[in-house]
């Protein structure tokens, strides 16, 4: 069967995607129970707490048990890129079957080495279902690896459910700021200056400060 993809090389010149963040709601109903979601509660209801959640949390929505069953033993990662054409089938296919996944774009160099260190190509897209791997898109290829890690093969996700955008797939390390020194504090001093070398008589062939 055939499979479509993209080779990636080099350096890509991409625009980095934005990250938003959303509103989560939590509230009570008139018969005790606890509400959790991203639209506002009905004026009847007692809210409890509203709270700024990145994209990646508010996935947490409940799901049913086969499919955070699955979800939990399986988790499902997508590698993408800009411009590659059976990367969004690939995401398409994934949101239309109903598969919650982690996406990571590949655009750094150090994104390109991350994905070779994990499947030792830089081709995309690349799935992964749990420890399979799927590499390039096949339609026939990537229903039977989703079947075969307990997914159900029709859309069980909930209407409120959100994906997550992308994140990079070797997201660097934070940049740590120093603290500007206080004004109070001491200044240690500086080491003694090492004594200057004595200059030895030449003997013989022997450079000056060499002595045999």
């Amino acid at each position: 069967m055939k499979r479509t993809g993209l080779m990636l090389a080099g350096l890509l010149a991409l625009s980095c995607i934005g990250t938003a963040q959303a509103q989560l709601y939590k509230w009570v109903d008139s018969s005790g129970k606890i509400t959790y979601s991203d639209l506002p509660p009905p004026k009847a209801a007692r809210q409890l707490e509203k709270s700024m959640l990145e994209p990646s949390d508010t996935a947490a929505v409940a799901l049913p048990y086969a499919l955070a069953d699955a979800r939990k033993n399986h988790p499902v990662t997508l590698f993408t890129g800009a411009q590659c054409a059976p990367c969004t089938e690939a995401r398409d296919f994934l949101k239309n079957r109903g598969i919650p996944f982690a996406e990571k774009s590949v655009i750094s160099n150090e994104d390109i080495a991350k994905l070779r260190q994990i499947s030792g190509d830089a081709q995309l897209p690349l799935l992964l279902v749990g420890r399979s791997q799927q590499l390039g898109f096949e339609r026939g290829a990537w229903n039977l690896a989703l079947t075969a890690a307990s997914y159900p093969e029709d859309n069980k996700l909930p209407r409120d459910y959100q994906f997550a955008p992308a994140e990079p797939a070797a997201p660097k390390a934070p940049i740590k700021t120093e603290q500007p020194a206080n004004a109070n504090s001491r200044i240690p001093a500086a080491p003694p200056a090492a004594p200057a070398l004595q200059r030895l008589p030449a003997a013989g062939n022997a450079p000056p400060g060499f002595r045999f």
